[in-house]
């Protein structure tokens, strides 16, 4: 005798919020960029000396994206050769508390071998 499936009674907003707040973090790097302006805006080449595995072509299309989602604002330099400052917005901000839970989680599950190294964590 088959089991009868029961309906899922949780109220599912038109537009799933977990969706959104993943699309948010979504794309390969996203959350190492954000990670890393967490303390203080970044440069391209800062940033491309924070996550050495990122290529530059990928780098700078993570930054549209996130800037194109509100996460970041990039802010011009005045300077030659030409330069622009990336920081996070006040969504972006709001992202912090998430990410912050999954390096906790992912320090749990490490071995404790691991675990030696220090983390930097956001403000």
């Amino acid at each position: 005798m088959a089991l009868r499936v029961r309906k899922n009674k949780a109220v599912i907003p038109p537009a799933c919020p977990i969706d959104e707040g993943v699309k948010l973090l979504g794309g390969a790097w996203a959350p190492h960029v954000i990670w890393y302006l967490s303390q203080q805006p970044r440069r391209f080449s800062e940033l491309r000396k924070d996550i050495p595995r990122i290529s530059a072509r990928v780098l700078s299309a993570r930054l549209r994206d996130l800037q194109d989602r509100g996460v970041i604002t990039r802010t011009p330099l005045l300077t030659s050769p030409p330069s622009a400052e990336y920081s996070l917005t006040e969504l972006g901000r709001e992202l912090l508390p998430a990410l912050t839970a999954l390096v906790g989680v992912a320090l749990k599950m490490q071995p404790a071998a691991q675990r030696k190294r220090p983390v930097r964590r956001p403000p």
